[in-house]
Order: structure tokens, then sequence, then C-alpha cells
């Protein structure tokens, strides 16, 4: 194809082929001895040579001439193109933000006529930066409203003036307005559905033993309140079952409810029975869902997860985290006997099905910890199986009662650490963690994850993190302590008299330490699970030993307690000296027993760049949420927290700070 080509253009009929053959007539004519002839077209053949040049010559004149009018009527139009843009457009300095240049919509965009070099792109929009161009991006990131417009800015480096420092490296930068755009996207988002679901905690509490007429009113009372609720943030409400009810809002009235902090729980105290017992709800909402089937069960994700943690609460559940309002009251007793009876049955189950059972507290653990350990112990060798407590006895505050324990031929060799629990764990284990509910706060968090049969009995609320799929979950925010739900346990499956004396005064000591010695969170239940661990030989004599502390740790507690400072009817302190843990949680124990001090935190360094935050509460206020606020947990009358790479002072500061908005 390509030769055809050539012979084409070979053939065609130009100066150069006429040229040719004119020399190659001249030449045969003077071979023939022709001379006359072949002189006449020689003469031919300059003429015309000569002819030809001076038409190429001029030809390449006039070809320059057209280029050089081309070359500037294009300037011309990039020019006049670049000014008449319809998109703003500006050039700047990123060494100072200084506009280079701007087209006349750019200028226009913010009020300004001409086309101003004497303008900063800083001065023009506040908090302007051009790091998002040297970090190789084309695309600012976010949007930037100007005159009540909203800007998409796009844009990419140029090389200026090589001569000038001063404009070596710019940024050129082209404007979208997304106005329309974003306000569509706004208005969608703020219509999109989010389902909710609530329940009526205490229904049986407010309806048992009362004729029909009384219960039909006190249902008819909270359900005109949720419809009166419903109809002011234009939703749908209907009951689907006896105490659960469905909700439907839009995103913008959920917005609108967190900012008044759901007040609908509150006022749903106003209905009371007879006796004078309020009503409470619990509601979960399912927000940013991908559809409505998902927003319903992240609703009743966190309607579950606000009754775990004692009810009277509002859980929004989206596809990252969990918020939490409310759940300032006490917590609404769901625990019955029936419950704890199938709790013993299931965990009894699943030992009988298992290689090799473990149990495992928090981290640092406490008489209640291992009181609880000892009492799954106890629980498994009823069966005939046997149990190991993994945890790091160098790092307890039950040293006391474990070397008591090491004593009993049964517990000789039953405490593991938790590297030797991993070499005998296999896929047939069950780890039962107790006194906690968050897989951060396990003794060895390794052994958690690596376990597939879990079963978690605690009596702390639960958190946003939380220990899932556990194949046993007895989470009871209304008990006193972990022990106390493992002594309900116990009591479905054996006499007193199948407790060894040492694990029923262990468990025992676990309930006398949470309850302060039966001061605090004590119920009707608690003092039956006392009962019983008496009748099975617990000795309080005993019991109290196991609370002896030495006079260095004495000393060091009350010295604590001297720094102490009142901010609003909390007792602070926040030490720079490391403190044992024990000693902290001692000390705000102690101040509770001060007049005026309804509740007392404790902050001393870690040793490890960090520090470690106890709380107390006998009063209304509940140091559960004030130690979430701080990345912790707990319950109402008991929290701690670790904050980590903090100083004492910045500590202080995060301690007033979620002081005053929980008040707020």
């Amino acid at each position: 194809m390509k030769s055809k080509q050539s012979y084409q253009r070979i053939l065609e009929p130009t100066q150069v082929l006429y040229l040719f053959f004119i020399a190659l007539f001249a030449l045969a004519a003077f071979l023939l001895k022709h001379y006359r002839l072949a002189i006449a077209e020689g003469v031919v053949f300059l003429v015309l040579l000569i002819v030809s040049i001076i038409t190429r010559r001029r030809n390449a004149k006039a070809l320059d001439a057209y280029i050089e009018s081309i070359t500037y009527d294009t300037e011309n139009a990039k020019n006049s193109t670049l000014l008449s843009f319809p998109l703003p457009m500006a050039v700047f300095r990123l060494s100072n933000s200084d506009v280079v240049w701007g087209n006349d919509a750019f200028f226009a965009m913010f009020g300004v006529g001409g086309t101003r070099i004497d303008a900063q792109l800083a001065s023009l929009i506040p908090d302007f930066s051009g790091k998002w161009l040297m970090e190789g991006k084309t695309r600012y990131p976010s949007l930037i409203e100007i005159r009540e417009r909203k800007y998409q800015m796009f844009g990419n480096l140029i090389r200026g003036d090589k001569d000038d420092e001063n404009n070596a490296i710019m940024g050129i930068t082209y404007w979208l307005d997304v106005t329309d755009y974003d306000n569509t996207r706004i208005l969608y988002e703020q219509s999109r559905p989010v389902p909710a679901v609530i329940v009526l905690d205490n229904l049986d509490e407010l309806v048992r033993n009362y004729p029909d007429r009384v219960k039909n009113d006190i249902r008819e009372n909270v359900e005109d309140r949720l419809h009166k609720w419903s109809e002011k943030y234009h939703g749908f409400l209907r009951r689907y079952d006896r105490d659960r009810y469905l909700a439907v809002f839009e995103k913008k009235d959920i917005d609108q409810m967190r900012k008044e902090q759901f007040p609908i729980v509150t006022e749903m105290h106003q209905v009371e029975n007879p006796n004078g017992i309020p009503a409470s709800i619990s509601i979960g909402f399912g927000e940013d869902a991908g559809s409505l089937e998902e927003g319903l069960q992240f609703a009743d994700i966190g309607t579950e997860l606000a009754l775990s943690r004692g009810g009277d609460q509002t859980v929004i559940k989206n596809r990252l985290n969990f918020e939490f309002f409310g759940g300032r009251g006490l917590e609404i007793e769901k625990r019955t006997k029936v419950k704890s009876r199938v709790m013993a049955n299931t965990l009894a189950e699943l030992m009988k099905d298992s290689s090799h059972v473990f149990v495992m507290g928090h981290k640092y653990a406490d008489l209640d910890a291992v009181g609880a350990d000892m009492g799954i112990c106890c629980m498994a060798r009823k069966l005939g199986i046997k149990a190991h407590v993994v945890i790091d006895q160098n790092f307890s505050a039950a040293g006391m009662l474990i070397d008591r324990a090491k004593k009993d031929a049964d517990y000789r060799d039953a405490f593991l650490s938790p590297h030797e629990a991993m070499i005998l764990a296999d896929a047939r284990t069950l780890l039962v963690v107790v006194d906690t509910n968050r897989p951060e706060s396990v003794e060895d968090a390794s052994l958690l994850a690596s376990c597939n049969r879990v079963a978690v009995i605690d009596h702390h609320r639960v958190g946003a993190t939380y220990i899932q799929n556990a194949a046993l979950g007895f989470i009871e925010p209304y008990a006193s302590s972990a022990c106390e739900l493992i002594t309900e346990i116990l009591q479905e499956l054996m006499e007193p008299s199948d407790l060894k004396k040492l694990e029923a005064e262990a468990l025992l000591s676990g309930i006398v330490l949470d309850t302060k010695s039966f001061s605090i969170r004590t119920g009707e239940r608690t003092f039956d699970a006392a009962a019983w661990l008496r009748r099975a030989g617990a000795e309080t004599s005993e019991v109290k030993k196991l609370f002896q502390i030495d006079m260095d740790t004495t000393v060091a507690r009350y010295k604590l307690m001297q720094n102490a400072q009142l901010y609003r009817g909390v007792a602070v302190v926040v030490t720079d000296e490391k403190q044992e843990r024990l000693v902290a949680a001692q000390a705000a124990d102690e101040l509770l027993n001060i007049s005026g001090v309804e509740a007392s935190v404790v902050a001393s360094p870690d040793g490890e760049g960090g520090m470690h935050v106890s709380a107390r509460s006998i009063g209304e206020l509940n140091v559960q949420i004030l130690m979430e606020k701080m990345g912790g947990g707990g319950n109402r009358s008991a929290a701690a927290a670790r904050l980590g790479n903090t100083t004492p002072q910045q500590a202080e500061e995060k301690i007033l700070a979620a002081i005053n908005e929980y008040y707020s």
C-alpha cells in the first residue's frame, strides 16, 4: 500500500517532473548529435529552473506570513477565551496565595469587578490553603461557600518564569458551582427514612396485680404520649407487640431529636401506675443504613443494647458505631429466676461439650473477677470437668485471695498465664468471660480472639464495643456484681454444701466489694445470694481479711485524698505520682464518705505515659456515662477509664470538661 502511494507521488505532474523530462530530452538530442536542439532544450531547462526557484522562495515567504497571522489570531482567541470562560478561573502563588491572574467570572463570584491582581485567596476565602495541590490532589477536599453559593474547586500545579523564584510554582484553579447539586444531596439525605424500635421496659411491673381497666389506662397513657411525640416529628408509629412499637422518621427529624437529647424518654416517667412506679422506655434507631431492612436490623440492635445497659435510654446505631443518650436513671431489673435457670442449663451444656474450660476476667482482676472465676471452677467441678483460671498473677488486686486458693488441692494448678492457656486451647475450648463485656478489657485479647466458643457473664452496662457472637450472654446491669450472677447460676445447679468454704467466701467478697459492704447497688436478689453463700459456709470475718491493706497503702490512699478538690459535687483528685490502681480505687471509695460529695474521680499516672481514672458515685451522677466520654465504662456507681498519652494537667481538663458536659 505504501509503495503504491509512493509511485503515485512520483507520477504527479510537478515542476520537478517537467524539468526532469526536459533535461532527459536535451541529453538525448546531444547524444544523437542534434546540437542545436540540445542547446535550445538546455536554455529552456535553465529558464524553467530559475523560475521554479524564484516561485518556491516566494511561496515559502507567503506561507511564513500566513502562519504568523494564524498564530497571532490563535493567541488572541486563547486570551479572549480565558477571560470570557464561563467557569471562574484563577492563578495564584502557593507561597502567599497572591492571585496572579483571574478571569471575569472569578472576581464576579466574589462580587468584585475587573481582573484585579492585588487580591489574596486567603483573604477572599478564610482558612484557604494550597496544601492539597502540593499533595498531588486535583480536587479541594471540601466545598467552598461564597455569597450563598457552593463551589467545588479543582486545580493543578503550573510552572512560572524560571528566572523569578517567587513564580516558580503556582496553582491554577477552576471553580464549579454545585449549589443545586449539593442542595439536592442534602435534601435526599435529610429525607431518608430512619426506623426506630421502642420498648416499654417495665410493662409487667406497671400492670402486675391490677384489673384490666387500670392496665388499659396505663397502656393508653403510654401510647398517647408516643403518638404525640411521633406526630411532633412527622413520623409514623405502630404497635406490633404487647410492649414494642415501630416508628419511622426522616433523618432531619432525628437530628432535631438528637439536639434535644430525646426528651420523650424522661417525659414517659410522668406515666405512673397507682403505686407510683413510673413507666420507662428504651429506643433504638437504625441510621445510615443501606436499606430499610438493614435500618430495622440496626434499630433492633440499638434497642437490645439499650436494654442490656439497663433501659430508660436511647441508642442510635449506624454503620460505624453507637450513640447513647440518657440512661442516667436506675437500671430496670429484667432478670428472673427463669432466666437464671436457662442460663445455668445452657452454660452447663456448653461445658459438657468442650475439651477445655477457661475462665477469664478483666485486666488487673479484682475480688469480683477472681471470685466469679472460682465460682465457674466450682460449677465445672460439679459437672466433673476441670476448669482453669486465666490470669496474670503479678498484676492483680486479688493476690491475697489467689494465695489462699492455691493452698487448696483443687486450685493448686488451676491458675494459668495467658500464654499457657493459649498453648492448651483448641477448636472446642470454651472461654467464660466474667466481670467485663468489652474485648479490649479482658485479661488477654489474643486468647479471646482464638476461642470460637465464648460465654459472657457480666453486670456492667454494654458500651459501644462489646464481645459479639458469644454462645451465651448473661449481662444484667441491675445486678450488684458478677459474683451475684454466678451465685444465682450455682443456685440452679447445686446445693450450698457442694461449695467449698473458700469458694463461698470468694464469691461473697466480690459482692461485698462492688456493693461497698451492701451500701450501694444492693437489691433483694443481692441479699438472697449473700444468704445462700452464708449457708454454704462463708464467714464474714474471713471475707473482711481479704480487704486488709498494709500501712504504706493506707498512707498513700489518704495522701491522695488530701489533694481532692470539690467541683460541682464531684471530688476530683489528679496526681502526678504513679499509684497502684487499688489505691486510687480505694481513695475514690473513701471520698464518698465526705459530706456534700455525690461522686468522686481519682486519676494517676499508669507508668506508660497515660493516666488511669477511677470513678465512684452514690448520688444522681452516673459515672459510667462520665467514663464513657473518656473511652472507659463500668456501671452507674463504679467505672474507670484509661487515657493514653495524657499528662496530669490534660487529664484534669478532660475530667472537668466531662463533668460540665454531663450536667449541661
